[in-house]
């Protein structure tokens, strides 16, 4: 089969390469770019990053199946590929063990932030020892807005923090508050709750049409000015000028980002002037995470080989 990986050669931690070894029998292209011009000539799309229109789809003569190296669909058309008769399917964090690996960067961000992290290479320069000074999350409360796979796992990691975990999820929240022992949890319309409570506020929910723009002026004016926003999600679900506005007027403490509003970032991009910890969309790139992902496209890839649904499929 052939596939194409809309990404450049060496994108996402090497996946393409890994993949490869994996099935050697079977011809990988990338595009070289975050984009793909043809699916002409292909049997399976791996979309990473790329938006992927109705017209594009439309370019696949032979296109079997749209899958994607992680959880993320929606750069996808997902009705266009069902009309075409084209599978879409993706490897769901839990399942990857994904989730696992964005929520350690989820606790990396909040100890970096709350430890000031912006200053350490200042007081070596200076010869500072025991500064800065910062704050233990011993005691805190810690607001997840998504209790799926990624939530999930920050729920387990974080109570040997010693923290209040409360939470947002879509449906049944009282199951969710019971099964992870939490100490509150509601629903879509209770997110000013969770933001007048927490001193951190982790995004670890799907980008849709319902999420997009959900931390606007308003959620963040909601906030405490000492509690820190953290996006392990996808960057559109905050609302870019309202955050910035948030960090240059104090109205909270600072942000950890993995995920922007356009990717790669530019990092001459001002809201990185303050205190921002930024890294470069790296949530899910660890050995584990990677070796989940790669062995969920290949069994998908072998599946629509032998004519058997594949696993995880999205829309019709």
């Amino acid at each position: 089969m052939r596939i194409i990986f809309s990404a450049p050669e060496n994108a996402w931690a090497g996946f393409l390469g890994r993949i490869r070894a994996e099935m050697p029998e079977h011809d990988f292209t990338a595009t070289g770019k975050f984009g793909v011009d043809s699916l002409e000539g292909y049997d399976v799309l791996i979309p990473t990053m790329t938006k992927i229109t109705a017209e594009v789809l439309k370019t696949g003569d032979r296109l079997k199946l749209v899958q994607q190296c992680g959880a993320g669909l929606e750069g996808v058309d997902i009705e266009a590929a069902n009309r075409l008769g084209i599978i879409v399917a993706n490897v769901p964090t839990d399942i990857s063990k994904n989730a696992d690996s964005v929520a350690e960067l989820g606790i990396y961000m909040m100890v970096g932030l709350s430890r000031n992290f912006r200053n350490f290479k200042k007081s070596f320069k200076e010869g500072k020892m025991g500064e800065p000074h910062g704050r233990a999350l011993t005691g805190r409360t810690v607001g997840l807005v998504g209790l799926g796979g990624i939530g999930r796992a920050l729920a387990r990691r974080l109570k040997s923090f010693d923290v209040k975990i409360i939470g947002i999820k879509r449906s049944d929240p009282e199951a969710a508050k019971k099964e992870l022992g939490l100490e509150w949890a509601g629903g879509p319309g209770d997110l000013h709750k969770l933001l007048n409570r927490s001193d951190y506020v982790i995004l670890c929910l799907p980008l849709t049409d319902r999420s997009r723009g959900l931390i606007d002026e308003k959620a963040i004016s909601e906030m405490k000015e000492d509690a820190f926003l953290i996006n392990l999600s996808r960057g559109s679900i905050i609302d870019y000028d309202a955050l910035r506005d948030g960090l240059k007027n104090g109205k909270i403490a600072g942000a950890g980002l993995d995920v922007y509003w356009n990717e790669p970032p530019d990092p001459k991009d001002p809201i990185f002037e303050y205190n921002v910890l930024a890294t470069p969309h790296i949530a899910g790139s660890t050995d584990v995470s990677m070796g989940g992902i790669v062995m969920g496209v290949a069994e998908n890839i072998r599946r629509v080989e032998r004519g058997e649904k594949p696993f995880y499929t999205k829309g019709g």
